[in-house]
């Protein structure tokens, strides 16, 4: 009987570097992780977000739609999240 063993490399999504450590579990049972990067603008991150809205790449959409004009509305329904999210960004 063999076991695989499967090796996931984290790297921090701001830096890319491989620098990076546990730092505990949310309360939706995910593991975050801390970069360790000195000048990494990220503190904590997650690999596995339960919420599309709390994508990284979403929260630029929303800003980018936001200075172009875009109300809170339209930018929900093209994300397809809710206008509350878009306000919490």
């Amino acid at each position: 009987m063999e076991i695989a063993v499967a090796f996931l490399q984290i790297r921090c999504p701001a830096c890319q570097t491989t620098d990076v450590m546990k730092h505990g579990i949310t309360a939706q049972g995910k593991q975050r992780y801390r970069c360790k990067h000195p000048s990494c603008p990220y503190q904590t991150f997650l690999v596995d977000y339960s919420h599309h809205g709390r994508l990284p790449e979403v929260k630029q959409q929303i800003l980018e739609m936001t200075l172009n004009g875009s109300g809170i509305r339209d930018t929900a329904r093209v994300l397809h999240i809710s206008p509350t999210t878009v306000i919490d960004a």
